[in-house]
């Protein structure tokens, strides 16, 4: 089974949905869940319920799974019941859901491919019921999926491929409009998860989300690392090579993390 679902298969299935509408600078995701959702989803706030507080771990660090498993249990995910994630359209906050779900020992995730605007092209319905959901019995075992930390992710700079999913002019250092420094890990190439989709939001072929990869230097065989600015578009990286089966681990601190260390170097152009 792979990580994707189209809109007309979820509508027969009987899954956990969790509606993870979230923009970076909001404004809150629960306010598009409130206008109006996929009958029978639950809101998962991105903030609250997939990363622990803003720190030295960077701006969305992992939650403890402690927490994650309270959260997830609140919002009716158990490990017998697949679960399937979505946001608006292009997943870049269903794939942090997706992966922290995975990462924690969750066995049967999908991504909505296209997110709600697949569900209502294929015109479905929406709603604004919040649905009474019973408590869940996940139980959140961490290392379900490979993680980096600030040297691993430095020493795959060169001894791999280290893909940095962020807009070319961030990771030029030409603007960082969120974190204090502007840069990119030294060795690390360019990808922005911008160019997993398509205009509508779907995700483009396994075949060419493959090429696109081995072009940049990411093939069978080669380790792999994703980063972003905090672990989410970094996240959604990992979902498209995950289509294109190649496996790869996240940096989950990310630039934001990089950054809090000034012996670290800084790559700029």
């Amino acid at each position: 089974m792979g990580p994707l679902i189209a809109a007309e298969s979820l509508a027969d299935e009987r899954v956990t949905l969790l509606d993870v509408q979230w923009r970076l600078g909001g404004p809150p995701g629960i306010e598009a869940y409130r206008e109006g959702h996929i009958p029978g989803a639950v809101f998962c706030d991105l903030e609250r319920d997939l990363a622990a507080p803003p720190g030295p771990g960077g701006r969305h660090p992992l939650p403890s799974a402690e927490d994650f498993q309270a959260a997830m249990r609140r919002l009716g995910v158990s490990g017998s019941r697949p679960v399937v994630v979505y946001d608006e359209a292009e997943s870049l906050s269903a794939a942090r859901a997706w992966w922290t779900l995975r990462y924690f020992g969750h066995p049967s995730v999908r991504v909505l491919d296209g997110g709600l605007r697949a569900w209502i092209r294929a015109g479905l319905p929406v709603t604004k019921d919040v649905p009474d959901i019973p408590i869940g019995d996940f139980t959140a075992t961490p290392g379900g999926m490979p993680t980096l930390d600030a040297d691993q992710a430095a020493d795959l700079a060169t001894t791999g491929v280290l893909l940095d999913a962020r807009a070319p002019e961030r990771y030029r250092g030409e603007t960082e409009p969120i974190d204090p420094v502007a840069g990119h890990i030294p060795g690390a190439v360019n990808a922005p998860t911008t160019q997993n989709t398509e205009p509508a939001g779907l995700f483009h072929t396994p075949d060419f989300l493959r090429e696109r990869f081995n072009t940049l230097g990411a093939t069978p065989g080669i380790p792999i690392g994703t980063y972003c600015g905090s672990g989410v578009t970094a996240a959604h990286q990992l979902l498209a090579l995950e289509i294109a089966n190649l496996p790869a681990a996240l940096y989950v601190g990310s630039w934001s993390h990089w950054i809090t260390d000034p012996t670290r170097p800084i790559a700029t152009g």
